[in-house]
C-alpha cells in the first residue's frame, strides 16, 4: 500500500497531462509554451534555491559517482554492441551510438526527482543534483564523440560545450553550488519570489511528461525500443545495485537514490540527439513512449526491493 500511495499520485498528474494533451483540451502551443516555463524557469529555481541549501559535504561522494556511472557506461557499451551485431543491418559509428544512449539516459529531472522526492523524502537530495548535473554532459559527449568516428561532418566541439554549459538545469546546480560555497544570502523577498516559482517545478515537469507523450508514436521499429527500455528499466538499475551494495558498499539511502535514479525512463533529450545526428529517430521516440509506460512496472518493483 506504502508504495501505491508514493506511485498513484505521479501517475496522475502523467495522466492529466497526457488527456489534455490527446483530448486537445491543450494544443500543441500550449504545450511547448508549459514546457518552456517549467525547464527554463519554474525547474532552475526550484534546483537553485535547493543547492544553495543543500549539506555539500553529504553530497559529494566518490564511491556514489562510481557506483551510478560504472554501470552507466556498462550499459552504454552493452547496447552499442547489440545494435552493432544484432539489430542494425548497416555498420554505423553514429547508429550504434545512439542506439546506446538510448538504453542508458535517464529521465532524472522529470521522473527521477519526483520519485525520490515522494519515497526518501528531500534529505539527500545534494547528491542527486550532482549526479544531475554529470550525466547529460557524460552520455552526450560520448554519444557524439563515437558518433563522429563514422561521421564525415565537421562537429563543433565548442558550440556542444556552449549548449551544454547553458543548459538551465547544468547553469541553476552550477550556480546554487557557487552561492552555497561563497555563503552569499540571498534577501528575503527574492528568496520568496525564487521559492513560488520553484513550487510548481515537479507537477508541472509530470505534467509536461505526460502532454509531451501525446505527440510521440511507436514505430514499427518497436521491438528495437523494447529492448532499449528493458535494458534501461531493469539491467542499468540492476548494475547500479550490484556495483553499490557488493563493490563499493555505500550506505542504505544513498544507494536507493542510485537506483531509483537509474530506473527512470528514457528522457525525451535522448531523442533530440536522435534527430540531430540523423539515426535511431523512430526508435528513440518509441523507447521515450515504451520505457515511460513501463516504468509504472519498474518503479513499483525497484521500490518493492529497496523499501
Amino acid at each position: 500500500m506504502h508504495i501505491f500511495s508514493i506511485i498513484f499520485p505521479l501517475i496522475f498528474v502523467v495522466l492529466c497531462g497526457f488527456i489534455c494533451s490527446r483530448s486537445a483540451f491543450l494544443s500543441e502551443s500550449h504545450v511547448a509554451g508549459l514546457s518552456k516555463f517549467t525547464f527554463y524557469i519554474s525547474v532552475p529555481a526550484f534546483l537553485f534555491l535547493n543547492m544553495s541549501n543543500a549539506n555539500l559535504q553529504s553530497s559529494v561522494s566518490l564511491n556514489g559517482f562510481l557506483s551510478f556511472y560504472i554501470p552507466v557506461l556498462l550499459t552504454f557499451v552493452f547496447a552499442l554492441t547489440i545494435d552493432r551485431f544484432c539489430l542494425s543491418k548497416k555498420s554505423s559509428y553514429e547508429r550504434h551510438s545512439v542506439f546506446a544512449l538510448g538504453s542508458s539516459y535517464s529521465n532524472t529531472v522529470l521522473v527521477g526527482l519526483p520519485i525520490i522526492i515522494a519515497a526518501l523524502g528531500e534529505q539527500m537530495i545534494g547528491i542527486v543534483f550532482m549526479i544531475i548535473t554529470f550525466h547529460s554532459t557524460l552520455l552526450f559527449t560520448l554519444t557524439f564523440f563515437i558518433s563522429a568516428k563514422g561521421s564525415r561532418k565537421a562537429f563543433s566541439w565548442p558550440e556542444f560545450a556552449k549548449n551544454m554549459l547553458l543548459n538551465p538545469v547544468v547553469l541553476s546546480i552550477s550556480s546554487g553550488i557557487i552561492f552555497n560555497l561563497s555563503g552569499i544570502t540571498l534577501i528575503a523577498s527574492l528568496n520568496s519570489g525564487l521559492t513560488l516559482l520553484g513550487q510548481p517545478a515537479l507537477p508541472c515537469a509530470l505534467f509536461v511528461l505526460g502532454a509531451n507523450l501525446a505527440f510521440y508514436k511507436v514505430s514499427e521499429n518497436w521491438q528495437a525500443a523494447l529492448i532499449a527500455s528493458l535494458v534501461k528499466l531493469f539491467l542499468l538499475p540492476s548494475l547500479v545495485l550490484i556495483m553499490g551494495k557488493l563493490v563499493f558498499e555505500l550506505d542504505s539511502e544513498l544507494l536507493k537514490i542510485l537506483v531509483l535514479l537509474s530506473a527512470s525512463p528514457l528522457g525525451v533529450n535522448a531523442y533530440l540527439i536522435a534527430c540531430q545526428i540523423k539515426q535511431h529517430q523512430a526508435t528513440l521516440a518509441s523507447t521515450v513512449v515504451i520505457s515511460t509506460v513501463l516504468s509504472v512496472i519498474s518503479f513499483t518493483f525497484w521500490l518493492s526491493v529497496l523499501l
